[in-house]
């Protein structure tokens, strides 16, 4: 009988808003993606037989739980895999931000939004953490975000920063570890966002009109600097979570 993949579960709250090119590093490694879109209902299931959470961005706010009330059985699952059953956890922008709420951590509205491609630099922990092993002290990323982590919570280090969004990565504990920033893009990426009105209007504040087309053409430029921190970022949150791929 062949083993079974291990699984990771992924909370998403936007089709488009998917682990993009993570999915590929997935696959190499034998593990198998396992979608659960909360925003169109999907039940949020049992944590017990799958090897990690991921959790991903999306347009809302962690404070929106009337308008999403979804949130609030999502921040306690988060709470649950980090807290009580230790998963590896791994989250992206929103994700990151639930992570931290989920700990006891705060997030507001950003003084000013970050959208476009802007750097990041590593703080004194993320030089000495695992997960940025191997990067540059200095990188540039995909930022499209009007919130942000404003306290960490307790037990949590700041492993990246930027001038305008003081926590840009974060880890809890020896398995949990989130960015406010995107390395996962694909080449279509930055049209199925644009398309989200919430992500359009962000967008046209931030970089006026047309900006979705010359981001998209800044994205294409810097993808495959982009996909090698992705892998080098993927391969040190794997072995520092210790998980073993199947390949």
């Amino acid at each position: 009988m062949p083993l079974t993949a291990p699984r990771v579960l992924v909370f998403q709250h936007l089709a488009v808003e998917h682990p993009g090119v993570f999915r590929d590093f997935l696959a190499a490694d034998g593990f198998e993606y396992v979608p659960v879109e909360l925003d169109e209902g999907a039940p949020i299931p049992a944590l017990d037989g799958y090897a990690a959470l991921w959790v991903m961005g999306g347009p809302m706010d962690v404070w929106q739980v009337d308008a999403y009330p979804w949130l609030v059985p999502e921040m306690a699952a988060i709470r649950t895999a980090v807290i009580d059953q230790n998963l590896p956890f791994l989250g992206f922008c929103l994700g990151h931000q639930l992570l931290a709420a989920a700990l006891g951590g705060a997030v507001g509205l950003a003084r000013e939004p970050e959208v476009g491609i802007l750097p990041v630099r590593r703080t004194a922990a993320g030089d000495a953490s695992p997960y940025f092993t191997g990067t540059e002290a200095d990188f540039e990323v995909l930022q499209w975000h009007s919130a942000e982590v404003t306290q960490l919570p307790r037990g949590a280090a700041c492993l990246a920063s930027s001038p305008r969004c003081a926590v840009q990565a974060m880890s809890f504990g020896q398995r949990a570890f989130s960015m406010q920033f995107h390395v996962e893009i694909t080449p279509n990426t930055v049209s199925d966002w644009a398309a989200i009105p919430a992500y359009h209007l962000a967008l046209e504040h931030s970089l006026g009109v047309g900006g979705a087309g010359a981001l998209e053409r800044a994205s294409q430029t810097h993808a495959g600097r982009f996909n090698a921190l992705a892998r080098q970022i993927y391969e040190n949150w794997r072995s520092t979570c210790g998980l073993v791929p199947r390949r």
